[in-house]
């Protein structure tokens, strides 16, 4: 990644980065990497991708190497998941039962030529026999770093909201995701603060 072309500004725990990269993964990057900085609260991401001459595809281009990727992705179910592009803008559709296939058809093809943006939204289908979970996710978060005193963990059907205190911003990504590991999770509201 070159940081030359990458401004970052701090006022109160807002991080806010502009400038420009050459692909998706050089802006994903950078926007994970001042996430786990010390302080950070948020982050404003307003950092372009221009790609250089010779990594420009067209779209149908773009598409069809997405499908084929995706194809060979053993986490992402065969056809579960639709791929729409426009100039290079890549939306992700449909549905699977698990937050790492949603996870893993991203991450498959974050790093791919031509693609300047990644929309995902992919859905979790519903399980309709889900218990309470939300004991299972306290249990899950309290293992680790986290202090019982200072997260709790509500669900209704397979909704999960989470809400407390953190010291980083990467504590409140990690919450969301052992949220999102529970069977049954669906949708995870994070409304953790950082502190």
């Amino acid at each position: 990644m070159t940081a030359a072309h990458i401004g970052v500004t701090a006022k109160d725990g807002i991080v806010t980065l502009t400038g420009h990269v050459q692909n998706y993964m050089e802006k994903h990057a950078a926007e994970k990497a001042a996430g786990r900085v010390k302080g950070v609260r948020a982050v404003a991401e307003e950092i372009e991708v221009r790609l250089p001459h010779h990594a420009r595809k067209n779209d149908d281009e773009i598409a069809a190497a997405l499908v084929q990727r995706l194809a060979w992705n053993v986490s992402v179910p065969d056809e579960a998941v639709k791929v729409t592009v426009e100039k290079g803008w890549v939306t992700l559709t449909g549905e699977v039962e698990w937050q790492f296939q949603k996870a893993a058809a991203e991450h498959d093809i974050r790093g791919m030529r031509g693609v300047v943006g990644i929309s995902n939204t992919i859905t979790i289908e519903a399980r309709p026999n889900v218990s309470d979970i939300s004991a299972d996710i306290s249990e899950a978060l309290h293992r680790g770093w986290y202090d019982p005193k200072t997260i709790s963990v509500s669900a209704h059907g397979g909704v999960v909201h989470l809400s407390g205190t953190v010291h980083t911003w990467y504590d409140r990504q990690m919450a969301s995701r052992t949220a999102w590991g529970a069977p049954g999770a669906t949708a995870v509201d994070n409304d953790i603060r950082v502190v």
